[in-house]
């Protein structure tokens, strides 16, 4: 469990100030690896949209093409989904890494008819407030820009498909899972808090970094790196900017995910390639030394 505690000290060290990434458990990466493991097909949903700013924000977007690219180089298939309002942005990112198809839709209902999924991955994508509606975290009312496709969390579930969900607030879909806990940890944006809950849900500091995470978990167990070059994470940023999507703390169009700049992001690709690499050296070590004995 080390490497796996490592690896939550890397994207869940509360550096936002959000707190809710303190929730970040090594238990919690185990599940979502074993649910990765046993997929085959797909359905990863993102896209948060801003009316103040009239954008989609930057945080999402990535992390979704990323590792929906990593499943489709281990052997699976995926699609990224998201509403029309945030398309451009999340057709942006994925074409700029040669990642899956994007595909607009409005209703969850879309969702489900378009292929048939074995596992449905939420990043950063708002999830229904206990009032029934969509809240930011400033608890700001968004509902009447914000299309219900965190409906297809409870339509998945009933299906026995199974739901992982990312996020860096609370109040994204799925991270009701954690309602309680988030609720004792910040009290003051309970009303903004989803109520939604995934099957596994992975508190972090910037969703995107959930998606890379999990990126580097798929990774050892592939024993191969399937996530971005640093150049590739500069491509990214810069693809979803020139679309025309904002900082979602800042709400300013510029090169940047949830306050922190572009070298924070590359930063923190380099740090999870390490952490592969030594946890790729531990398990070669180890079964040398079994084999030696």
């Amino acid at each position: 469990m080390k490497n796996l505690a490592d690896l939550c000290s890397l994207v869940g060290a509360d550096k936002g100030g959000r707190s809710a990434s303190r929730l970040c458990k090594p238990l919690y990466l185990s599940k979502a690896l074993n649910l990765l493991a046993g997929s085959s097909s797909v359905a990863i949903v993102t896209g948060f949209y801003i009316p103040s700013a009239r954008a989609a924000e930057t945080d999402g977007p990535s992390g979704a093409a990323v590792l929906g690219r990593a499943l489709v180089w281990s052997g699976r298939s995926a699609v990224i989904f998201t509403d029309p309002l945030c398309s451009l942005v999340v057709e942006a990112a994925s074409k700029a890494i040669d990642g899956p198809p994007v595909v607009a839709v409005s209703t969850a209902e879309e969702i489900m008819e378009y292929a048939s999924f074995d596992v449905f991955i939420y990043i950063e994508r708002l999830g229904k407030t206990s009032s029934g509606g969509y809240h930011n975290m400033r608890g700001e009312d968004i509902t009447q820009w914000t299309a219900p496709l965190d409906d297809g969390i409870f339509l998945a579930q009933q299906k026995g498909i199974p739901v992982l969900a990312v996020g860096d607030g609370g109040n994204e879909a799925g991270m009701g899972l954690l309602f309680s806990e988030l609720a004792r940890l910040v009290p003051e944006y309970e009303s903004s808090l989803s109520v939604t809950q995934a099957d596994i849900a992975l508190p972090v500091d910037v969703s995107n970094w959930g998606g890379y995470a999990l990126t580097a978990l798929l990774s050892l167990r592939e024993s191969r790196w399937l996530g971005q070059s640093l150049q590739e994470e500069e491509d990214l940023l810069t693809a979803v900017f020139k679309a025309g999507a904002v900082d979602g703390v800042t709400k300013r169009r510029e090169p940047s995910v949830d306050g922190f700049p572009l070298n924070e992001h590359l930063r923190l690709v380099n740090a999870l390639r390490d952490w592969w690499q030594a946890a790729m050296s531990l398990r070669e070590k180890k079964a040398s030394d079994v084999s030696l004995s």
